[in-house]
């Protein structure tokens, strides 16, 4: 089994950003993908990711998906 599940991360206005000190890898499930999301969503935003999408290979999954709390 291949690593092919990615988030892309996108600033406020829907820009693909790639912020320094976030990872970019890869995971060899969406499960691993989606844990992993739910430890690291934090400091995503910290680091300017304001959403994310989810990827299988090059095909979305789904998103965006925001990373702010619902208000």
């Amino acid at each position: 089994m291949s690593d092919a599940w990615t988030w892309r991360y996108e600033d406020a206005d829907g820009r693909v950003v790639t912020p320094e000190g976030v990872p970019t890898g890869s995971f060899p499930t969406q499960s691993d993908a989606e844990s992993w999301l739910g430890e690291e969503w934090r400091t995503l935003l910290d680091h300017g990711v304001d959403a994310v999408r989810l990827l299988e290979h090059d095909a979305e999954v789904y998103g965006p998906m925001s990373l702010r709390p619902a208000q």
